[in-house]
């Protein structure tokens, strides 16, 4: 995303797909040489593009072998050397960041249960939500509340990284928050937090109207992402129609992308990979577990495993897609673990829509552009509607009998 608006989530921190995690050979005390090494090593072999972005790859291999004296030292010339690929989503994770994705992924964090966004002019830091029934929220801290200071320190110009690594902290710990409402005059208030273990729910849903069933899927990172959007359409089955919303979900797993995909897809391609080392199609099950009319809600925050869901759903004309166009990140990454505790993300693929469609750097287009937030809602209802009424009898959801 955008600098001005990356989002560090306490609870949650990736916007990539991943795949394989390299586990180091138990026993052995890794040498700070060794680990800069190992990185190179796996992006040399792994790296989608074979001619490294035009830079000679090689020449990395021992450029910095005499100056690497320290764990510090193969930190920062790691990542001197990821930035020679001018890749953003070729990154190095040092261990604390590491541990954050893997308790994402686990979908298990002890925290506060807050997303933050850094403002426009960087100096502001705002809450842009909070998990339901979180210590965040219990205490009354909402959307929109500006995080003023932590623990009496002033949060004016922090990024949300620095404040993520402040409100951090063991489980029955507590942190203290200045908080400023954005939207109204209050004053600044003080308000006291347990941080607590949290179970982070990717999917949450409602009915809208009498007919209508809604389902908010925040983000592909969670390994739960994928049975709790089973459990949602099981609950809305007897909804003549359904609104997905993807909007601000920056992507997560491919393969909870994958499987969601099959979940709504009656037939076709989903999405197709192309590595160093061929090429390779995913083909739905042509098995859908409902085939209740979709529009799929999407704006430019949208991305990755999003991304992947909205075009194999529109290419295979199952979905209309409504809202913005995405944020257009069109290439696969692993995680792959370093000795001692770190990891680094590579690109290690593009993908291809259904149509055969490079979407990276150029995002999905909707079928039906509105750009205006509260209408994309109502525009996504009248579309389903007049899909709906074009359909005699309802279609409803089928195959919900092996959901336990």
């Amino acid at each position: 995303m955008s600098q001005l608006k990356r989002i560090a989530t306490i609870f949650v921190l990736v916007c990539m797909t991943m795949t394989s995690v390299y586990q180091p050979a138990s026993g052995h005390r890794s040498q700070p040489v060794e680990i800069y090494h190992r990185a190179w090593q796996l992006v040399h072999d792994n790296y989608y593009d074979a001619n490294f972005n035009g830079k000679n790859w090689n020449e990395l291999e021992h450029k910095y072998d005499s100056q690497i004296k320290t764990s510090a030292d193969a930190q920062k010339y790691l990542k001197v050397m990821l930035e020679q690929l001018n890749d953003p989503y070729t990154r190095y994770l040092d261990p604390r960041a590491f541990q954050d994705e893997n308790d994402a992924i686990d979908a298990r964090i002890v925290g506060i249960g807050i997303n933050l966004q850094q403002s426009k002019d960087q100096q502001h830091l705002i809450v842009t939500r909070t998990i339901e029934a979180g210590p965040a929220e219990t205490v009354g801290v909402r959307a929109g509340d500006e995080i003023v200071a932590i623990d009496g320190q002033s949060a004016i110009g922090m990024t949300p990284e620095q404040a993520a690594d402040r409100i951090r902290g063991k489980a029955g710990t507590s942190v203290q928050l200045a908080l400023q409402a954005t939207k109204t005059a209050a004053p600044v208030r003080t308000v006291n937090i347990t941080r607590q273990e949290i179970t982070i729910h990717a999917v949450s849903t409602k009915m809208l109207d009498k007919n209508i069933g809604y389902i908010s899927l925040s983000t592909f990172i969670s390994n739960d992402a994928s049975h709790e959007f089973r459990t949602a359409l099981a609950k809305l089955s007897h909804a003549d129609g359904l609104v997905v919303d993807l909007r601000d979900n920056p992507g997560g797993l491919l393969s909870n992308a994958l499987e969601i995909a099959d979940m709504l897809l009656e037939g076709g391609a989903i999405v197709t990979t192309v590595s160093r080392h061929g090429r390779h199609t995913d083909i739905s099950t042509s098995e859908p577990v409902t085939r209740q009319p979709l529009v799929i809600l999407v704006d430019e925050e949208s991305a990755s495993a999003s991304e992947i869901l909205a075009s194999a759903l529109k290419d295979n004309g199952r979905a209309i897609i409504v809202g913005n166009k995405t944020y257009g990140k069109g290439l696969v990454q692993e995680i792959n673990r370093l000795p001692g505790g770190s990891a680094i993300h590579i690109t290690v693929s593009r993908y291809l829509t259904p149509s055969g469609t490079d979407i990276n750097k150029v995002g999905v287009i909707p079928d039906v552009t509105v750009t205006n937030k509260d209408e994309q809602m109502k525009v996504a209802l009248t579309c389903l509607k007049e899909k709906i009424a074009s359909l005699k009898p309802a279609v409803r959801t089928s195959n919900l009998s092996m959901i336990r």
